[in-house]
């Protein structure tokens, strides 16, 4: 028997495990410190009423003889598919409804897309970018280029004509960044894949932050789109579901590689090594994008944005350049002084009980940058900003 060597060219750790690690060991030696965790990307509102009533509701069907369901369709139930079309078709995207796979979240459909693409390809992923999309090309022995993400392009890199690749990771609003893609930009980049004949992995895990309505939610608000990507959605953010899992991953029909429509593989893939998210969470999710449901979603995304907004005028007083916060749940600092990302994070842990992500775990273009999230409750970002503010 051999492992997978690729393995082997990881990094040790998972950047959230070494901060969770650091975290617990100075929270053991110093148990009275009232730690404020503005690191990890996890949400802290609760399941909207919504959500959760169509949850009890489908665990009522699921304990009666009558209503009870087995095993479900692998690309999910068509109430939720459909509910997913008409979210689009509001953006001005067309899809059919079986374009749509509902899955357990974004962070599995990045990973489990590469199925189908072969270890030959050429990866393109920004530098600094969400982890995942550098691991698993790594864990599958693929070749990454990087196209650096710089304070001088506002950490929105544009393709270069003279690097090929054949997979193409973008992730609008940015994590970690925060940044934004514009229309124009986007179509530079569909324009890039076209040419090439590449793939866009477009992770849009935060559109529903988005408050700017002349920026784009869906890569397939570009012409030609719908022939060189493939998007990737999340309940996750927008509506809490980090505990509860659920996403989708659209694969339009009209994407075809080497003349076989991709839809047709990853139907192959999904149908052979996953069994679907269970009914009772995609009744959930599908109570999102009811009237009442998208009202209570706007209430709890408000309530980040405005966390997001208190971090951001926090920065500005006291000097620091960053990104993101108007349109994105994260804020993207420089750190003071010169400071490395994790002098900066050891500094903040220790001298005012913050928690926040140092920017080189996300890349090299991330050293000497840090990230903070607005997805702890209002009343712990208000105490952060003032333990901050003291600080500094």
């Amino acid at each position: 028997m051999k492992i997978n060597r690729n393995f082997l060219n990881l990094k040790d750790s998972y950047l959230f495990a070494t901060i969770g690690q650091k975290v617990n060991d100075y929270q053991k030696a110093n148990p009275d410190a009232a730690i404020i965790r503005l690191g990890i990307g996890d949400v802290t509102l609760p399941l909207c009423p919504a959500v959760t009533e169509a949850m009890k509701e489908a665990v009522a069907e699921m304990g009666a003889r009558e209503t009870f369901r087995g095993y479900g369709p692998y690309e999910g139930y068509a109430f939720l598919r459909e509910a997913l079309c008409v979210s689009y078709a509001q953006k001005g995207v067309k899809l059919q409804s079986d374009e749509i796979f509902v899955s357990d979240g974004a962070k599995c459909d990045v990973a489990n897309i590469l199925d189908i693409l072969s270890g030959d390809n050429v990866v393109l992923i920004p530098d600094p970018v969400y982890p995942v999309y550098l691991d698993t090309n790594i864990m599958d022995g693929r070749t990454v280029v990087f196209c650096d993400a710089t304070a001088a392009n506002e950490f929105l890199p544009l393709p270069d004509a003279g690097t090929h690749a054949d997979i193409i990771y973008l992730c609008s609003p940015n994590n970690p960044t925060g940044s934004v893609y514009t229309h124009a930009q986007l179509a530079q980049w569909v324009a890039y894949a076209r040419e090439h004949e590449a793939l866009i992995l477009f992770d849009a895990a935060y559109e529903a932050f988005i408050q700017d309505p002349s920026l784009p939610r869906s890569i397939y608000e570009v012409p030609g789109a719908l022939e060189c990507a493939v998007e990737i959605g999340s309940f996750s953010k927008t509506a809490g579901f980090t505990g509860t899992r659920c996403g989708w991953c659209v694969v339009p029909k009209g994407l075809i590689r080497e003349d076989v429509p991709l839809h047709q593989l990853w139907m192959r893939r999904q149908s052979t090594k996953f069994n679907g998210v269970s009914y009772i969470v995609q009744r959930g999710a599908a109570a999102v994008f009811t009237e009442e449901g998208a009202r209570q979603i706007r209430g709890h995304i408000d309530m980040y944005m405005g966390n997001a907004k208190i971090i951001a005028q926090t920065m500005a007083v006291h000097g620091f350049a960053y990104f993101g916060g108007d349109n994105s749940p994260y804020i993207w600092l420089q750190c003071p002084a010169g400071m490395t990302s994790w002098q900066y994070f050891d500094r903040l842990l220790e001298q005012a009980n913050i928690v926040g992500t140092p920017g080189s775990g996300f890349g090299a273009n991330g050293e000497g940058f840090f990230r903070l999230t607005a997805f702890g409750s209002h009343a712990n970002t208000v105490e952060a900003m003032e333990r901050f503010q003291t600080l500094f």
